[in-house]
């Protein structure tokens, strides 16, 4: 069946192993030696695509570290999906469990950071919704309201100033010491068709913000954000998001259906 051949020969190409696809080689000449060439492409390809999708990882840690932490990886974790711009979502976590990270405590959080920038950069904007369309709105209904927000929006938290290291790669003006102190650092990132741009916000408007993009209700985010801080101002807030054009559809309340 050739279900079961592809089968044989994917879990002989992710294993290195070669005993039961040999036989399956038309020709029969130099079987071995052309299976290896599939499995040094197959091994060479993804870390090259790992490599490209972590410049500024490589940058931080050096081109060796990631080469070779990179090459156990697609060992271990074979691609999941189809899409090789979705493969490497575990890589983070990957890099941060080798010994040699410890060096570097922060990261697994850049390279999260690096991933998200990466996931924004390519995606495509979609048509904003005018704050004006709020106006045809019943007031008593905003807060069971969702918000569909631009697909290159991505929110990130971490324990350090992360985005002023990344500042250095992307200017490449890297000082020869740089220490990183730890404290909070919200950002937001946004991107499309190969541009990206990020931003600190506050935790309260970083709260309200990501709990939307989730799908989340606006009556959840705004009492979320009003946790974190009691004078946070949610119409304010509205307004800023409408202006920079990141709202893409206004999902009214769910109807009951009991």
């Amino acid at each position: 069946m050739l279900a079961e051949i592809q089968t044989r020969l994917r879990d002989a190409l992710v294993s290195g192993s070669n005993s039961d696809v040999l036989s399956s080689f038309a020709g029969g000449f130099a079987a071995a030696p052309r299976w290896r060439i599939h499995q040094r492409h197959y091994e060479a390809s993804l870390v090259a695509a790992l490599l490209a999708k972590f410049p500024a990882t490589q940058w931080l840690v050096g081109t060796a570290f990631i080469a070779e932490a990179a090459t156990r990886f697609v060992k271990q974790h074979p691609p999941s999906a189809p899409c090789i711009a979705e493969y490497g979502h575990e890589f983070p976590d990957f890099l941060a469990a080798n010994p040699l990270a410890r060096q570097t405590p922060y990261l697994r959080s850049f390279s999260e950071l690096e991933l998200h920038i990466g996931q924004t950069s390519i995606a495509i904007d979609l048509e904003p919704v005018p704050i004006t369309s709020l106006a045809a709105i019943d007031p008593n209904s905003i807060p069971a309201l969702r918000f569909g927000l631009q697909p290159g929006t991505r929110y990130f938290r971490a324990g350090w100033p992360l985005d002023e290291l990344l500042k250095h790669y992307l200017t490449g003006d890297a000082p020869d010491r740089l220490v990183l102190t730890p404290g909070d650092l919200f950002l937001e990132i946004r991107g499309a068709r190969g541009e990206f741009q990020f931003s600190r916000l506050g935790p309260d408007e970083f709260t309200f913000r990501q709990i939307l993009c989730r799908g989340e209700t606006v009556g959840l985010a705004a009492e979320c954000a009003l946790d974190v801080n009691s004078q946070f101002d949610i119409g304010a807030s509205f307004g800023r998001l409408f202006a920079m054009s990141a709202v893409t559809s206004i999902i009214p309340p769910q109807e009951s259906t009991t």
